[in-house]
């Protein structure tokens, strides 16, 4: 199985305050553009080093991240739209389940899970500890794309 980084660094330009105190605004996120049009930033910290890191994805409507697993726990926010889980390997739309705007949800160190938006552009926020690596079911797939049915 592929090992990687899910997300990668970007450059923050944040307002460090007196007493330790960090402010990200929004018009100061900066987001790259991945695979099939998923926008990616690192809020704070970074997913291949050790310690906190705070990341948020833009899932363009109708791309889903491939069936993939974290070495690590990840706790996500869905910050707009609603954004869709599947867990297993099974690529498939039809098992997943909608978790809309202002809902929380735990993915749990090496459980097998897909994710994505249907109809809206769907952005998710997540938090962990580092280091994080990402293992992909189907590596020869692309990490994003369309749900289909895949075997293994």
């Amino acid at each position: 199985a592929l090992l990687s980084s899910f997300l990668f660094s970007a450059a923050v330009y944040a307002e460090s305050l007196p007493g330790g105190f960090v402010v990200v605004k929004e018009d100061q996120i900066v987001w790259r553009t991945s695979e099939q049009g998923v926008k990616q930033a690192t809020l704070y910290g970074d997913p291949s080093k050790p310690g906190i890191y705070v990341v948020r994805n833009i899932f363009p409507a109708g791309v889903w991240s491939a069936p993939h697993l974290h070495d690590q726990d990840r706790y996500i926010t869905v910050m707009r739209g609603i954004w869709y889980v599947g867990t297993g390997p099974e690529w498939d739309s039809k098992d997943s389940i909608p978790v809309p705007a202002g809902s929380f949800m735990l993915h749990p160190a090496n459980g097998i899970h897909f994710d994505g938006a249907m109809a809206v552009d769907t952005e998710v926020q997540i938090i962990g500890m580092g280091p994080v690596k990402t293992t992909w079911i189907f590596p020869k797939e692309g990490r994003f794309g369309k749900p289909r049915k895949l075997s293994q």
